[in-house]
Order: C-alpha cells, then sequence, then structure tokens
C-alpha cells in the first residue's frame, strides 16, 4: 500500500469528529428530555391530587359489565349531515370499532354533540333482506328495563325508526335515519336526541338470507345486557383546562383506560426548524431511537391502552418518550394515577413537545453534521495533496539514486538535499553514502595500478635471487622448493601484467592513431581465431550489414573481444554455440556476443564492469574482475559504450561504436 492511500486511510479517523459530536449531543438531549420528563411527572402528579375532588365525576367500575365491551361516544366538533356516507364525520377512519359479522366485519362509531347522539354503522352483508335485515341500538338506565331503537328499511334512502320500550314498538319520528346500499353491504346513519338514550348503550346486527329464514344478531357486547357508555365528562374538562399550557397535551381517563376528558394540544407537526431527510437518516442512526410519535395522539378508538398509562392505572407512574421518524418531531408523555385512598379512579396523562429542548427540529445537529463532513473532506483532501507531494520527493529521490549508481562517476548531487525535514536527511545520507561509494570505487580503479607499481621492484629481487640460487650446488629438497618458488613468482608476475593491463589500456587508447578500417573483417577473422583456439565452442559470425567502416584500433578491438569471448567460454560448457553477431543502427555499429549459461544477478549487473569486481565462485572466486573492467575501457574509448543483458537461457554482451565519419 503506498503513502498516499496510507494517509488517506489515516484520514478516515476524522470520521470520530461527527461520532464524537452526536454522542454528545445524544447525551445532552437524553439529560434534558430527562429534566423534563422529571417536571412533567411532578406537574402530572400534582393534577392528579387535584382531580380528587372531581371524585363523583369519574365513572366507577361495575364488574356486571366486562371490560371493553362499552361504547365510546366520541365528541363531535361538528354535525355530520345523514346521508349514509362517513366522510363528513370529524372523525378518522381510526375512530370506526369492527366487531365480527356473519358475513364479515361490522364497523361503527358514535358520536354526540350537546344536543344528539349519531349513529354509524356499515354491515357487511352479501345478501340484503329488505325488511328483515337491521341494525338496533340497544338503550337502558339501570335499572329500568332495556329499550331499543330499530333500523330496517323496506328500500334505500331515508328510513323511519321504531323504539321498542316496556309498552311495545312504535315509530319514533325524532329520529333521522339513512340507509345506504354499498357493494357487499349497506351503511346506517342516524342521528337521535340525546333524551332518547340511558346511561348504557350497545349495538346487535341481525342479519338474514331470506325472508323466511330466522336472523343471526351480532353484538357489540357481552351478555345480556349492555354495559355503560363512555365519554367526555364537561366538570373533568374544565377541570384539566386549567393546568394546561403552551405546547402541552392533558388527558384523563377512568379506572379502565376510557377517555373521559383532555385539554390543549401540541405543537404543529412542522413546529421547529426542519432538517433534510438525510439528516433525519443520520439522526435515526446516531441517537436514541423512539417510539413513533403518532402513537403519542389520544386513541382513536377513546381507551388509551398504552404501557405507560396501564403502569399509571396499575397505581404507579410512568413515562414514554416519542418520536416521528418524517418529521423529527418528539413528545414527551408521562402518567400519574388518580386515587382516593387505595381506590384508582384513573390516570392523568400528560404530554409535551420537545422543541426547547435539542432535537432533530433544532439547526445544532444538521450544523454539527455539515461542519464535520466538511472538515472530514477537507482534512481528507489536504492529506491526500500532502502524501502526493511527500511520495513525488521520496521517488524523485530513488530514482535520483539509481540513476547515480549507472554513471562511471558516482553523481553525489541528490534532489531535497536542501530541506530541512526527514526527507532532507535521507537525501543528505545517500549523498554521503554515493560520496564514500565514489572513493572507494576510485581507489579499486587505482589499486591494480599501484599494487603493479609497489610489487614490481620486489618481484624483481626475489626473481634474481632464485637465478643466482639456481647456480649454487643444491641437494634435490632445496633445488625442488627453488622450483616451485620460481613457478609461484611467475605467476605473480602475470597476476602483475594483468593488474597493470588496465594502465595500459588506458595509456594506448590516449596515444593512439585512430585509423580506418573495416569491422566486419576484423570480425569474420577473429571468429575463425577463437575457433581453433577454443576447440570445445562452436563459434558462429552473424552480419546485418554490407559496408561497416570504423575508426580507431582494431587491435584494442580485438583486446576487448579476447575478454568477452574468455567470459564466455568460461561461462559455458563444452558443445555450446557462441555467437558473435554486428549489426547496424543509426550513427552506430552494435557488436554482440551472446553464450549460453547461468543469468547474470540483478544486484551484479551495475557494477560488472567496474575493477576488481567479479561475479565467478568455487574455484575462481579469487579472480581478480580485471577483464570486463578493461573492456569497457575500450568501448568507451572508441565513443562507445558496453552493456549486458539476460536472455532466454544465457547472456548478450552489446558493444556500440560509431560508424566511421571520415570519407574516403
Amino acid at each position: 500500500m503506498n503513502l498516499r492511500r496510507q494517509l488517506l486511510l489515516v484520514s478516515l479517523l476524522t470520521l470520530m469528529l461527527p461520532w464524537a459530536g452526536c454522542e454528545f449531543i445524544r447525551e445532552t438531549e437524553i439529560a434534558l428530555r430527562n429534566g423534563q420528563q422529571e417536571i412533567l411527572t411532578g406537574m402530572a402528579r400534582a393534577v392528579a391530587s387535584s382531580m380528587r375532588q372531581y371524585r363523583e365525576e369519574f365513572p366507577s367500575r361495575d364488574s356486571a359489565y366486562p371490560v371493553g365491551g362499552q361504547l365510546y361516544i366520541h365528541a363531535l366538533t361538528s354535525r355530520p349531515r345523514i346521508d349514509g356516507y362517513f366522510d363528513d364525520w370529524p372523525l378518522t377512519s381510526d375512530s370506526l370499532r369492527s366487531m365480527r359479522g356473519p358475513d364479515g366485519p361490522v364497523r361503527f362509531a358514535v358520536g354526540s354533540d350537546e344536543q344528539a347522539v349519531y349513529l354509524y354503522v356499515s354491515v357487511s352483508d352479501r345478501n340484503v333482506v329488505y325488511g328483515k335485515d337491521q341494525v338496533v341500538l340497544v338503550s337502558s338506565s339501570p335499572p329500568e328495563l332495556r329499550e331499543a331503537i330499530t333500523f330496517r328499511a323496506e328500500a334505500p334512502g331515508r328510513i323511519l325508526s321504531t323504539k321498542q320500550t316496556q309498552y311495545g314498538f312504535a315509530p319514533e319520528p325524532t329520529i333521522s335515519a339513512w340507509w345506504q346500499d354499498v357493494p357487499g353491504g349497506y351503511r346506517v346513519e342516524a342521528r337521535i336526541p340525546s333524551g332518547q338514550l340511558g346511561t348504557n348503550l350497545g349495538i346487535s346486527v341481525i342479519n338474514t338470507d331470506s325472508p323466511e329464514a330466522a336472523g343471526t344478531r351480532s353484538n357489540s357486547y357481552i351478555g345480556r345486557f349492555p354495559g355503560p357508555s363512555r365519554q367526555e365528562i364537561n366538570a373533568l374538562m374544565r377541570a384539566a383546562a386549567k393546568h394546561v399550557q403552551a405546547d402541552m397535551r392533558l388527558v384523563i381517563t377512568d379506572a379502565d383506560g376510557w377517555r373521559i376528558g383532555h385539554s390543549g394540544q401540541l405543537g404543529s407537526e412542522d413546529g421547529g426548524t426542519q432538517s433534510s431527510r438525510v439528516i433525519r437518516r443520520a439522526y435515526d442512526l446516531l441517537l436514541e431511537k423512539g417510539v413513533e410519535a403518532t402513537l403519542a395522539e389520544p386513541d382513536p378508538l377513546g381507551r388509551e391502552r398504552q404501557p405507560y398509562v396501564s403502569t399509571a392505572l396499575e397505581g404507579g407512574e410512568s413515562g414514554a418518550w416519542f418520536r416521528s421518524s418524517d418529521t423529527g418531531k418528539a413528545v414527551i408523555a408521562v402518567a400519574a394515577p388518580v386515587t382516593v385512598g387505595t381506590e384508582i379512579l384513573g390516570a392523568v396523562i400528560l404530554q409535551q413537545g420537545t422543541d426547547a429542548i435539542l432535537s432533530l427540529t433544532n439547526e445544532g445537529l444538521s450544523r454539527l453534521i455539515y461542519l464535520t463532513l466538511v472538515t472530514t473532506l477537507v482534512v481528507a483532501v489536504t492529506l491526500l495533496g500532502y502524501a502526493t507531494w511527500l511520495s513525488r520527493r521520496i521517488r524523485a529521490l530513488s530514482i535520483a539514486a539509481e540513476e547515480a549508481l549507472e554513471g562511471e562517476d558516482l553523481s553525489t548531487a541528490l534532489p531535497s538535499a536542501l530541506a530541512n525535514d526527514e526527507v532532507g536527511d535521507l537525501s543528505r545520507s545517500f549523498s554521503w553514502v554515493l560520496q564514500q561509494l565514489g572513493e572507494y570505487n576510485a581507489y579499486l580503479r587505482s589499486l591494480a595500478s599501484k599494487l603493479s607499481h609497489e610489487l614490481r621492484t620486489p618481484l624483481a629481487i626475489v626473481t634474481s635471487s632464485l637465478e643466482n640460487l639456481e647456480h649454487e650446488p643444491l641437494n634435490e629438497a632445496s633445488l625442488g622448493y627453488t622450483a616451485r618458488a620460481r613457478e609461484g613468482a611467475d605467476r605473480l608476475r602475470q597476476i602483475l601484467a594483468a593488474m597493470s593491463e588496465a594502465s595500459r589500456v588506458e595509456e594506448l587508447m590516449r596515444n593512439a592513431e585512430p585509423e580506418r578500417f573495416d569491422l566486419r573483417a576484423v570480425l569474420d577473422s577473429i571468429t575463425q581465431a577463437y575457433g581453433d583456439a577454443y576447440a570445445g565452442r562452436v563459434f558462429e559470425f552473424k552480419c546485418d550489414v554490407d559496408a561497416a567502416a570504423a575508426e580507431g584500433s582494431p587491435e584494442l578491438l580485438i583486446q576487448m573481444l579476447d575478454k568477452l569471448v574468455d567470459n564466455a567460454v568460461d561461462f559455458s560448457d563444452n558443445g555450446d554455440t557462441i555467437s558473435i553477431s554486428l549489426s547496424g543502427t543509426e550513427g552506430n555499429f552494435e557488436i554482440t556476443v551472446s553464450n549460453p549459461g547461468p543469468p547474470l544477478p540483478e544486484r551484479m549487473r551495475s557494477q560488472m564492469f567496474d575493477s576488481m569486481v567479479s561475479m565467478r565462485g568455487g574455484k575462481d572466486s579469487k579472480h581478480l574482475g580485471l577483464g570486463l573492467y578493461v573492456a569497457r575501457l575500450i568501448a568507451e574509448g572508441h565513443g562507445g559504450r558496453i552493456s549486458a543483458d539476460n536472455t532466454d537461457g544465457g547472456v548478450c554482451f552489446t558493444v556500440s561504436v560509431p560508424r566511421s565519419t571520415t570519407s574516403q
């Protein structure tokens, strides 16, 4: 992984900034919300305590009637038109209560204003039988007898209802009712004066399949008689209004959770500053989630059964937090029981919006997320740019160091050497290493000539002493020692000759008079000579040019080829083919010597033409390594260059020399 990618990954750590900010906001909001909930709990406790004086207004629980079987009478803010349609009722469709009928569900709702009670019933009926199918509103005021108002029709439209009392059946003209046929059933809508009904209400639906068949009855209540209906009580409504503040809603329930009073309303859904959907998603992921705020609304069926309300109806205090995922609006709700002694009369529910505290409707989270995201992007781009600049400096230093090793004279001028940072220190360190390496190479180049000069006189003394010793009378053992010493001196003389060869070549290159010669003829002739000299190898000559006029010293070029061929023979086996070729390029001739054998090691390719550098191993590991150095001196003395490369299964040395520019 390169430096830019590493710094890019490091820059991702800046994402901890928005996370830490959101954590701070979350903890702050939780703390503020808990404080607000404690305040609301105290207020709910105080309101519940004040409700004790209205003990008589709270409906008493009657164990004779199952809980949940009562009808709830909704308070209507406007009067619906009696036409068999529910769309003009000031209620939502969720306010329709359901019960099971013979052919499907029966949905109904009961509402009231100050003068009348309104009834709406939607019946699923596959076969409507006029005169037999009917809806019955059962009414009673214990201990009085049961009464019933029956709605049946001979045809769709306005119908005349019948009231059953202890005296029998009689039409009731004060009741306005409408029968509306719809696909799959029918609807009944009626307006009944309040004085016509008792305290207990229930709905029955009688369904028949034919005029002769007996009807099937479905009741909204359990048992023979309906239980007491529930509705909001004016005295409790007025009492609740005294305790309501802005952006607050107060709900009072009886012991079974039926809503019997409420006052106030929460702020509009658009209250507070609106945030984008992206910010809301971030809020959902980062901050604590609550139940949907729509669940904080009063139950459309009239009975509050939220867990925190159930806790209050059992004698405890509880609270809950609601939040809308669409608008971000949050609501805190608490409930406290209304008790007299050990008797629980009901519960007080107090709800308040959280626009005043830090939440999604506040701009704090939006500004934090936008600011930290922009900061993260700026930091990432800055780090990426810095990484690009730094990696370019390091790469330029690396390329310059490699190029410095390729030249004959090591260059110690590297980029960033004047910088005061770590890259500058590295550049100066490389420059010092290259300087030391250059001095060492210069020492190696001059070592051969120095050694040959210094050892020549001692070697001459040893040689003359051995010659004089040979003229003295010696026994056989002494003669053997003398002969071996003479052989050693001869080998030492050959080594000194090889060591001084480079100096002689340099001197010859400086003093030699260049001559014009046919390079092709020289190579053809010398290749044949190599075939005779190295009988164990096969030599071949290839030429791609017709005329090969060159300038220089043919004897020195032949000496250069001797070094290359000797190297090729040493690294090949008997029977191998050594190829010498001549080709032409624009302004130059290229001489190549190719042989099979082991490839060149990469670490030595830039040093193999230096003085006293050898790649031989085994018994030749002490080879002085001057042959390729001499070959380089001759190639460069002719204005050319020499190089070596690995090929498929061997090595190829290439010598480039200029063409002759002198006309004949």
